[in-house]
């Protein structure tokens, strides 16, 4: 089972960079150009995004990477002083805590704030300039925590195999 951890630790980096990329997206372009549509156009682009991002692909990016913190960070607290553990245990509460729960306790209650919005109201308009407000500050976190997991994952393993 040992000789696992490696190989799993490559796909929790792996599933740690693809949503630090897709964060990173967000962060850097995507909501600055649906900042720049009208509010009834910005909440339809990013309602669209909002159900389509619910695929097999992201789900798997996503929910994989989680599952396999919640081993690795286990591992790395059982086998404490086995080389890369500290990275394992910080890469995994990282991705954890900065991704899995900020995106729950915060971005999605924000979409699911958007979803239910009327875009051609003025009310729509004003949950609108909120969403941007708000959810932008918790994507730049979980950016910054999926690389932070990222990195702590290639540390991990270049203890592993060294």
């Amino acid at each position: 089972m040992m000789a696992l951890i490696p190989i799993l630790t490559l796909f929790a980096a792996l599933g740690s960079g693809l949503m630090a990329g897709l964060f990173f997206a967000f962060s850097s372009f995507v909501m600055a150009a649906l900042a720049r549509l009208p509010a009834e156009q910005g909440i339809a682009a990013m309602n669209s995004i909002n159900v389509t991002i619910l695929n097999l692909s992201f789900g798997l990016a996503f929910f994989g990477t989680a599952i396999l913190c919640l081993g690795l960070g286990v591992a790395g607290l059982m086998r404490w002083s086995d080389q890369g553990s500290l990275w394992l245990v910080s890469g995994s509460v990282l991705f954890l805590v900065g991704t899995i729960a900020v995106t729950m306790i915060f971005n999605v209650p924000l979409n699911d704030a958007l979803a239910v919005a009327n875009p051609a109201s003025p009310e729509g308009a004003v949950v609108w300039t909120r969403y941007l407000a708000e959810w932008l500050p918790w994507n730049h976190v979980r950016m910054l925590t999926s690389a932070g997991a990222l990195i702590s994952f290639i540390l991990a393993y270049a203890r592993q195999a060294g």
